[in-house]
């Protein structure tokens, strides 16, 4: 079973950055997608970004132009930078992989291993 070390998140204030690691203990998997996803409190999981295997990206609205989603060559981590972060932007980040090859990747079900999670709190 692969587990997923998430780093990087805490406490910033309007404007500021922070970048997301999420490395993976298994490198052998099948990696078809990887992604990043949040909840805020009271509201559902959400997609923010997510890079396929082969590098295409997609990115939630409201996060275009301001975060960057990237892996290693390994596809065994996975970083999210974020810049100009607004109060909406606080939640639980939780990264997640796709081993399927099959299916989309842009939603919750779509993937099969998920980090425990780290708080984002973006502060005015």
């Amino acid at each position: 079973q692969v587990q997923f070390m998430e780093s990087g998140g805490g406490l910033v204030q309007t404007g500021g950055s922070l970048r997301l690691s999420c490395a993976a203990s298994d490198s052998t998997f099948r990696v078809t997608a990887l992604g990043w996803f949040r909840q805020a409190q009271g509201k559902q999981r959400e997609l923010v970004a997510a890079i396929t295997g082969g590098g295409v990206t997609k990115y939630a609205d409201s996060v275009k132009g301001r975060f960057t989603i990237s892996m290693n060559s390994a596809k065994n981590t996975v970083y999210l930078q974020m810049n100009s972060l607004k109060s909406d932007d606080t939640a639980v980040y939780f990264c997640a992989r796709k081993t399927r090859t099959y299916g989309g990747y842009s939603r919750e079900g779509d993937y099969d291993y998920w980090g425990q999670g780290t708080q984002i709190t973006v502060s005015s």
